[in-house]
């Protein structure tokens, strides 16, 4: 395929979910998706998880074989212009990241692992490009193969958002064995789910919204069946679910339920859906609720061109969490410039890239993170807080690697310090890891004093950093950190050069 081939306009995301997966292919027009094409395959991964968190090996090749299909449509778009992420199954598979990588090989792009509220944030966000800017206080209610996300939010804004351990495909399989729907499993599946509820059920009761919206395929399978049904508009009641689940008791087997408006496919899954959604009405309070188009593709599609047009969210959510803690920013802002004019001038040789300079620049703005738990070991406060903190917009991936650079930003550089990142990440975080701890030696006085005119060359593992003549001798603060930063690189197998 030549450059001619690719639409620079084409933008894509792949939603890859525990029970389907979908490809949503747009193109940009006045700044904004306008969807061209869709693809989606029942893969029902979660169906695959087994009891130690490995996944079937059916089940896998299966996923890999939708992957590679996906992965010749998605030839045609650029590759900074695709953004994959997988969502419960892969938050929960656990085999050292080898399905990860073998997945991202067979799509032919990196695939991010989601944190459940990134999940629910962006799939309020594909829901309120869908529903259009309003002033109403709505609630969000996904439920998925693998996991359900609650959300309250006002126009574009999630306020709020939970991701529960439950889905339409594991609930099934718990609770509806062999496909064996009876009054008493759907009892059981249905308080199951009221348990799993009752810790956010405060937050997303009916007292703290107007309205009630559901996104994806069980909610809209569910309303086009009560339609089919004649039992309402499409819209889902309380009283219309209740007499579907009498239907469904009726068919008594999974493989036997046939109804119009749905599919196949979703035989197997619906008796689970249906229960985790009955849960959902009772616990938190809802009478209606209206199917909306709007999903987790929708919402990665305007996440990832807010990107490209430098709107992203991880920038935001990482200053509001800084005011929040207060925290210095103006000391994070002078060490993310200073990082980031390292970075510039040894990005070529070191075959570094943008995203990676937003890495670097971010874990230098927020270096000092840890500094809300001790000042005592701070960096190590900061990492774990960089991996667990809520903050709106990174991946699994970009918080595991925010983690190790904010670990390594001072005293002893252990060899463990990457590990479990992945290996085609190593290169990168390696030498974004000097970086790092330079700019935040020189910029250790806290002060907004102007740096001297430096120059940063770098080779493989070796880095050359020259002052103007006399400032070292000037600044001898600043050459006893830099000669000390020396020897703990070079334990670390990389060489400072400072003069």
């Amino acid at each position: 395929m030549t450059n001619s081939d690719v639409d620079q306009l084409a933008l894509a995301a792949v939603d890859l979910g525990s029970n389907s997966f979908h490809l949503v292919v747009a193109r940009e027009i006045d700044g904004r998706p306008k969807v061209i094409d869709r693809l989606r395959e029942r893969v029902a991964l979660a169906d695959g998880l087994q009891a130690g968190r490995g996944l079937d090996t059916v089940v896998q090749a299966r996923a890999l074989d939708a992957l590679e299909r996906f992965g010749e449509r998605l030839k045609a778009v650029p590759r900074d212009r695709i953004r994959a992420v997988g969502t419960a199954t892969f938050r929960r598979v656990r085999d050292g990241g080898q399905f990860l990588r073998l997945a991202s090989a067979a799509l032919g792009a990196q695939i991010e692992v989601l944190p459940g509220r990134e999940e629910a944030r962006l799939v309020y966000l594909g829901v309120a490009h869908q529903l259009g800017d309003d002033d109403d206080r709505r609630l969000v209610v996904d439920i998925g193969g693998g996991s359900t996300e609650c959300m309250i939010g006002t126009r574009f804004v999630c306020h709020s958002g939970d991701s529960l351990g439950m889905g339409c495909v594991t609930w099934s399989k718990r609770h509806f064995p062999g496909g064996r729907i009876t009054a008493e499993a759907f009892s059981r599946a249905e308080l199951a789910a009221r348990v799993e509820l009752e810790p956010v059920a405060h937050i997303y009761h009916r007292d703290n919204w107007v309205r009630a919206v559901g996104s994806s395929g069980t909610i809209r399978a569910t309303s086009a069946i009560l339609q089919g049904l004649g039992l309402t508009d499409g819209k889902i009641t309380r009283g219309a679910l209740k007499k579907l689940r009498h239907r469904l008791i009726d068919f008594g087997v999974g493989d036997k339920v046939v109804l119009d408006g749905m599919r196949p496919d979703r035989r197997q899954v619906i008796a689970g859906g249906v229960a985790i959604l009955r849960a959902v009405f009772k616990s938190l309070g809802i009478e209606e609720m209206t199917p909306s188009a709007g999903a987790l593709r929708e919402g990665v599609l305007h996440d990832h061109l807010g990107r490209i047009h430098h709107e992203d969210v991880r920038e935001t959510s990482s200053r509001a969490f800084m005011e929040r803690m207060g925290l210095d920013t103006d000391h994070g802002d002078r060490c993310r410039e200073t990082a980031e004019f390292l970075f510039d001038q040894v990005a070529e040789p070191l075959g570094l890239d943008g995203d990676d300079r937003q890495l670097l620049g971010l874990a230098a703005f927020l270096h000092t993170i840890g500094l809300v738990v001790s000042h005592a070991g701070y960096h190590k406060h900061g990492a774990y807080l960089a991996e667990h903190a809520d903050l709106a917009g990174f991946s699994r991936q970009d918080r595991q690697q925010l983690a190790v650079l904010i670990r390594g930003q001072r005293r002893r550089l252990r060899p463990d310090l990457m590990g479990g990142q992945p290996r085609e990440r190593l290169h990168a975080i390696r030498c974004m890891v000097p970086l790092l701890r330079i700019a935040l030696r020189l910029r250790r006085d806290r002060t907004s004093r102007s740096l001297p005119e430096l120059k940063l060359r770098s080779s493989g593992s070796r880095f050359h950093l020259t002052f103007p003549d006399g400032w070292l001798d000037e600044h001898p603060l600043t050459t006893a950190d830099l000669a000390r930063e020396s020897e703990q690189l070079g334990a670390f197998g990389i060489v400072l050069v400072v003069k």
